[in-house]
């Protein structure tokens, strides 16, 4: 003990008996100080008594698809730490393939009494599923947020990215670049985000190029490397020589494709993905993307539930975040293939 308190002690800049009082509780501490030693002893590694630890103001779910797209982790310690700072303890509920179901972990949200639930990407980005379950969850008076994906009707405020100026964005770049073959590599067609980008794409197409009849420039395939990369294969062989991804892993397996066809990037297919997630700008070639505003949704989120959470709800709307568009490598001029 003499030996903790004299590094504690230390690292505060303060005395050891000062050290012993807050410790103990006892009066006598200015609260800076009190401060201090509380932080020396976090980060010295000891765990504070049980009577000066932040006491969690509630459980808040955080359900999202899966981990192993960057993007999502992303999104997850951006709202864990925004509900941490307001004391509030997160839930983090990912869903795989064949494991559990987002009906089966709200209902474990609810036996644990949670204060809110947080939606990234859930089911109501899906225009095949039941939206009742968001509806009966807002009857019982359960406070949720609902990220990229907006269902008419839920009486809940919605957190998205703007996907029909992502595309614009990236077309405008590659038409001046001078790409008039311009593909897009897509997730699967029920998802509100990939039908938002599908507008954006044949709005932008038409309008810069006059193309109105682009389907064979437009390839589905699931958010994946594999999925990237057979949707990249399909546009390449239809003479594009840009292609647009859904995500910035369908854009890596994108540019696998085409190298194994014997082409490179950006030289002869340029290569936009989206999503600029972790290490994106350290790839071969860099990865040109299109950047969401995750701190700025992620904090947004937080707030809406928080305000909810207080009875004082935030309009019912979707909050569009307008993203940036990161150039890098992967985009180059148009050279005759």
């Amino acid at each position: 003990m003499r030996a903790r308190l004299a590094d504690i002690a230390a690292y505060a800049g303060v005395s050891e008996a000062t050290v012993s009082r807050v410790l103990n509780g006892k009066p006598g501490v200015a609260a800076a100080t009190r401060e201090s030693v509380l932080t020396a002893l976090d980060v010295l590694g000891y765990d504070r008594p049980s009577r000066l630890r932040h006491k969690s103001a509630g459980l808040v779910g955080l359900v999202m698809p899966e981990l192993t797209n960057p993007i999502f982790p992303a999104f997850a310690q951006v709202i864990e730490s925004a509900l941490a700072r307001h004391d509030f303890t997160p839930v983090l509920c990912t869903q795989t393939p064949g494991g559990i179901h987002e009906d089966d972990y709200v209902q474990m949200l609810l036996d644990r009494s949670v204060s809110g639930i947080i939606y990234i990407s859930g089911k109501h980005a899906d225009t095949s599923s039941d939206p009742k379950r968001y509806t009966r969850l807002r009857d019982r008076g359960l406070p949720i947020v609902l990220v990229n994906g907006y269902v008419p009707g839920i009486d809940a405020p919605f957190i998205s990215n703007d996907d029909v100026v992502s595309m614009e964005m990236s077309t405008s770049h590659l038409v001046h670049l001078g790409h008039t073959e311009i593909g897009l590599a897509i997730g699967p067609e029920r998802y509100v985000p990939v039908i938002r980008k599908v507008q954006g794409f044949r709005a932008s197409m038409s309008s810069l190029l006059g193309r109105h009849h682009i389907d064979e420039l437009i390839a589905h395939a699931p958010f994946t490397v594999e999925g990237g990369a057979a949707a990249a294969t399909r546009l390449a062989e239809r003479g594009a020589t840009a292609i647009i991804c859904g995500s910035d892993l369908m854009a890596l397996g994108a540019i696998r494709a085409i190298r194994s066809m014997g082409m490179r990037v950006p030289d002869d297919i340029s290569v936009i993905g989206y999503d600029d997630s972790v290490l994106m700008g350290f790839t071969d070639p860099p990865m040109t993307t299109i950047r969401q505003s995750v701190l700025a949704m992620g904090d947004a989120s937080v707030e809406a539930l928080l305000d909810e959470i207080r009875g004082d709800p935030s309009p019912r709307t979707e909050y569009v975040f307008r993203p940036e568009l990161v150039v890098r490598g992967s985009t180059g001029a148009c050279r005759s293939r």
